[in-house]
């Protein structure tokens, strides 16, 4: 007899999602919610000069503007009102959770479930407050130091451009809470995704022209079409790999001639924990100190601004080691957060579950700890080969960064969650079908 699992999957079909009326309303609203997100995009900010501007980015896009253009979805070219995008939110969550590793407080608030977890929430928004406040301003003093680019240079520019951007950022941050909780869930994730995928098109067709002019081999574009092919791939396969762990319950007699129990399942540990959030974290902490310095380097900022541009610019030795540093070092980081082995270890024990050969409570907490340290560092390692990899390829061929290996993770991992969450969606409203029905056939009865 097929199990209620396999009963469901089997009845998964269009006509079941057609019957969804509550996914389809959460898919609708996404995909509006991402509209708005696009048409804020090509907004552009008061008392600049378009020509001066595309000037001015055009000998800069293959730096770390380049990079931060991306994550923008191209807002940054444009300089519209969501140029600093989401990133200044994400800095702010890093630091935040950064702080209850570290902080009594924050650490308590931590352990007090959803009221505490609202409060950190609310120390995440001030704080991107803050330092979009800063992000903003930077752009602003930036901005007026390069040639015409700037209308109407003075205070009422900047504190205009400080507002305009703070502003964008924490409308998006907003948007993104709503994806989350009224959506199809994974709202910032799908924000930086709408991003990366609204601009590949363009990519595509600036790497053609590039080919065209002679700047690209063809040799070169069918070797990244097999990198992009093999890397796409490679995170699939990294993505779905699990290291299962058994389980076993015991027996128990609840009557004279009845036993329960005696089953064994099985506790899935991702080998990549953290999905997207190292690349993530690791390229919005190295965006942060150059943002501006990239738009000073050329203007009236100081000499050491120049020269951390041109230390963590991509390709650059200094870049690469920080950001593998920092993609494995919040691989172990972000884990940690998401995944308690001694909770774990606890409802475990709680519900008669152990693992063959191991004590439950403490020592299978150890074990479980010991174990996904293990595959962590497997993760951690392979997502910084699918990053650094291609983007040192992509340094050295002047490529577009959407063909690297960042937005590429990035793509495909939001991708394979998304799809898994309309999934749930689609079981939880076949579960309810099927409850009706057996109701309706007992009350027949």
């Amino acid at each position: 007899m097929a199990s209620a699992a396999e009963q469901l999957a089997a009845n998964l079909n269009f006509s079941a999602f057609s019957k969804a009326s509550e996914l389809k309303q959460r898919i609708w609203f996404t995909l509006g919610a991402l509209l708005v997100y696009r048409l804020g995009t090509y907004i552009p900010m008061p008392g600049i000069n378009p020509s001066a501007l595309a000037e001015v980015f055009r000998h800069q896009s293959t730096g770390i503007i380049g990079l931060f253009n991306m994550f923008s979805g191209g807002a940054v070219g444009r300089m519209a009102i969501f140029a600093l995008a989401i990133m200044p939110y994400i800095s702010a969550s890093i630091i935040v959770q950064l702080m209850t590793t570290v902080s009594p407080h924050l650490e308590a608030l931590k352990k007090e479930g959803e009221q505490g977890r609202k409060i950190i929430n609310q120390y995440t928004r001030y704080g991107t407050v803050l330092l979009a406040t800063i992000q903003a301003y930077g752009i602003a003093a930036g901005l007026e130091g390069q040639a015409n680019v700037v209308v109407d240079p003075g205070w009422f520019f900047k504190i205009s451009t400080v507002i305009t951007l703070t502003g964008g950022t924490m409308f998006l941050m907003w948007l993104g809470e709503q994806i989350t909780a009224r959506g199809i869930g994974n709202g910032i994730s799908l924000i930086i995704f709408a991003g990366i995928v609204a601009e590949l098109p363009m990519a595509i067709a600036g790497t053609l022209e590039l080919s065209r002019q002679g700047a690209l081999s063809t040799g070169v574009i069918l070797a990244i079409i097999v990198m992009a092919i093999g890397v796409i791939a490679f995170i699939v396969f990294m993505e779905r790999a699990q290291r299962r762990l058994l389980i076993q319950y015991p027996k128990r007699q609840v009557s004279q001639n009845r036993m329960t129990g005696g089953e064994s399942s099985h506790l899935p540990l991702k080998l990549n924990t953290a999905s997207v959030i190292p690349p993530i974290f690791a390229s919005s902490l190295l965006l942060l100190p150059t943002t501006i310095a990239n738009f000073s380097a050329g203007g009236s900022g100081p000499a050491w601004l120049g020269a951390v541009t041109t230390y963590l610019a991509h390709g650059r030795p200094l870049y690469m080691v920080l950001y593998v540093a920092l993609i494995v070092f919040f691989s172990f980081f972000y884990t940690a957060i998401v995944f308690n082995p001694q909770e774990t270890a606890d409802n475990l024990k709680k519900y008669g579950g152990f693992i063959p050969g191991i004590r439950p409570g403490e020592r299978t907490a150890e074990y479980i700890d010991y174990v996904l340290t293990r595959i962590t560092v497997v993760g951690a390692a392979y997502i910084a080969l699918v990053c650094v990899i291609p983007e040192i390829l992509i340094s050295y061929a002047a490529v577009p960064f959407y063909f690297g290996g960042t937005s590429l993770l990035i793509v495909v991992s939001v991708t394979m969650d998304t799809v898994a969450q309309v999934q749930g969606h689609l079981y939880a409203a076949q579960y309810e079908g099927l409850i009706k029905k057996a109701r309706l056939r007992g009350k027949r009865k």
